[in-house]
């Protein structure tokens, strides 16, 4: 009877060691994967951080263009050493881009390998809402296509006005603007939308800049530990 009992107990143990071997191996696995992710969503955050900056840079000189045609149209400025510039920067639009190959290998092995539950929800808000959120805004709200809502309807009253040189660039503009009152008026209203809709977009790329940050310092935090 106690060579049987000895017999289970070994056996027993034996299990029980094999289980918690395998069950530390299966923990070892997922942390590597859980840093080798969490690694892979850092770097894109570092790419994402450079491609907001550049269109927040984009956009404030999308509004200076405003101001510098607002000048134009009611005779506060001449200085055309701007013109090009300025002519090219007022309607111009931006792609929103986003690095997400880290975040869709996350999902691919399974969302709560995270196991931090506020982290994991962090990084769901950011490529699920706010990336989202900011991709829309840029692409297909309507209000903020100012190529297509107001390019050719600018162009009209102000290409007109333009000298080229010999090589077919602009080289200036006949000052002031031969337009009437209402379309004078039309080119303020418009410039003005296209400020009010860029600095309504600014607002969002501070916001989600912000949580890009607070994400990025999470995840160090978490890879230290």
């Amino acid at each position: 009877m106690k060579k049987y009992t000895f017999e289970f107990l070994s056996i027993f143990i034996a299990v029980i060691a094999a289980f918690a071997l395998n069950n530390w191996n299966d923990n070892r696995r997922d942390n590597r994967a859980e840093s080798r992710i969490l690694s892979e969503i850092s770097r894109g955050l570092d790419k994402d951080i450079v491609d907001v900056k550049l269109n927040v840079k984009g956009h404030e000189q999308g509004i200076k263009a405003c101001e510098y045609w607002r000048k134009i149209i009611t005779a506060q400025e001449n200085n055309l050493d701007s013109l090009r510039q300025y002519y090219f920067l007022l309607t111009r639009d931006f792609l929103s881009i986003q690095n997400t190959s880290g975040y869709e290998t996350l999902k691919s092995k399974g969302l709560e390998l995270i196991k931090n539950d506020s982290l994991r929800s962090q990084i769901i808000a950011l490529y699920e809402y706010d990336y989202q959120t900011l991709r829309k805004l840029e692409e297909e709200y309507n209000e903020l296509q100012f190529q297509e809502n107001y390019f050719q309807e600018i162009n009209k009253l102000v290409a007109p006005q333009f000298e080229f040189n010999s090589k077919g660039n602009i080289s200036g503009m006949v000052l002031p603007l031969n337009i009437t009152e209402a379309e004078r008026n039309i080119l303020l209203s418009y410039l003005w939308k296209i400020r009010k809709n860029r600095e309504f977009i600014l607002q969002s790329y501070d916001e989600v800049q912000d949580k890009i940050d607070q994400l990025s310092l999470e995840i160090d935090k978490q890879l230290k530990s």
